[in-house]
């Protein structure tokens, strides 16, 4: 195990440190820590700004030390931080580092669920996972960070955008690869509960079928049920997750969210990958939460003709309102994906429709791509 990467599950989340008064005037804006200390004031930063000499968010540039990784350019941005390309100091090894902006990092609540990202993804130990390597506080502005295995490679949601769809074949390999990373979260008591497109990242690996891996991506708000004790917990009675992708016990934040809410969550990402769209949509958060709860979900080859029904069955079987209809875990979904795909799965039982809602045949074929 590399020097740099935590060795206990139960990882204490880093304390952050006492501003100075410098660090303070330089979270009010970066820039000020290009300057000399004795310039460093509140006043003359906020008078810079005022004029603007200064930008925000400068604070990490080219050649800053972020723990242990040298910053070697920026990746992207957004509403809640940034994310950099590093190198570690003395091994070389590349990594990203994602940053929350200093605003935010002062936010408790905000960086306990962003190092709950760390805590939960450095539990499982698999190639489908991404692997995090530190986290902690920038030393300049008290910036919390993650640094992370780098990825080349391209989300899902971008293929999605490019190819408006995937043909099925495809997208059961790529979720029976996914399936099968997620069971090994759910064997350390982890659940994802913010699986999207967004989520996966598609990887060139010589090793798996396709020639390709997904790997998850942001356990930020993992609900980690085997450690009672965790203060980093999520809140059990709070609404968190993605609309388009949440399952209906989410949506009710009734707390009773278990490892079938990500099979739901699974069943809407396949269902979006071979119709184009997601199972649900509306004007707004409501009426999508609403849908969850409430509607029936589309038959796929309904909207996308052709299809073959047993895809219908699998994908409609995983959006089952009531968990206990749907696949009972991610290992039984990978099983049924396989047989459907002719790949050795050796399923219990035919993907069957969930009582009382489509006459979908269930005796199961094979697909070729």
């Amino acid at each position: 195990m590399s020097k740099d990467r935590p060795t206990r599950m139960d990882r204490p989340f880093p304390a952050q440190p006492a501003p100075t008064g410098r660090q303070t005037a330089i979270r009010e804006n970066p820039e000020v820590g290009k300057l000399p200390e004795s310039w460093a004031d509140g006043s003359l930063a906020s008078g810079l700004d005022r004029g603007g000499w200064l930008t925000h968010n400068d604070a990490v540039m080219e050649g800053s030390v972020i723990g242990q990784y040298r910053v070697t350019k920026k990746l992207g941005e957004g509403g809640m931080g940034a994310v950099y390309a590093g190198e570690h100091s003395l091994l070389g090894r590349k990594a990203a580092i994602k940053m929350l902006l200093p605003t935010l990092s002062q936010n408790q609540e905000i960086v306990q669920r962003f190092f709950n990202e760390a805590r939960a993804a450095t539990a499982i130990q698999d190639p489908g996972i991404v692997q995090i390597f530190d986290f902690g506080y920038h030393a300049v502005d008290g910036s919390a960070y993650i640094v992370m295995e780098y990825l080349e490679g391209e989300p899902l949601d971008s293929r999605l955008k490019r190819l408006g769809r995937l043909n099925p074949f495809d997208a059961l390999r790529i979720m029976r690869q996914a399936s099968s990373s997620l069971a090994a979260a759910h064997a350390r008591g982890i659940i994802h509960r913010d699986l999207k497109p967004e989520n996966i990242f598609l990887v060139a690996d010589r090793e798996v079928a396709g020639g390709e891996r997904p790997k998850l991506l942001d356990f930020g708000i993992a609900k980690l049920t085997n450690d009672s004790e965790s203060k980093v917990k999520t809140h059990t009675a709070a609404i968190m997750g993605t609309p388009m992708y949440m399952s209906p016990e989410q949506c009710r934040g009734a707390g009773a969210v278990d490892a079938r809410s990500d099979v739901y969550a699974l069943g809407c990402v396949l269902f979006h990958l071979v119709c184009g769209r997601t199972p649900f949509d509306g004007e707004g958060v409501g009426e999508i939460i609403a849908s969850h709860l409430r509607e029936p979900p589309p038959v796929p080859s309904h909207i996308v003709p052709g299809l073959p029904p047993e895809l219908d069955a699998l994908i409609l079987r995983c959006l089952a309102k009531q968990p206990e209809q749907r696949f009972q875990s991610a290992n039984e979904l990978a099983d049924h994906i396989g047989w459907l795909l002719g790949a050795g799965g050796q399923p219990s039982a035919a993907p069957a429709m969930p009582s009382g809602q489509y006459g979908v045949p269930t005796t199961p074929t094979t697909l070729s791509g």
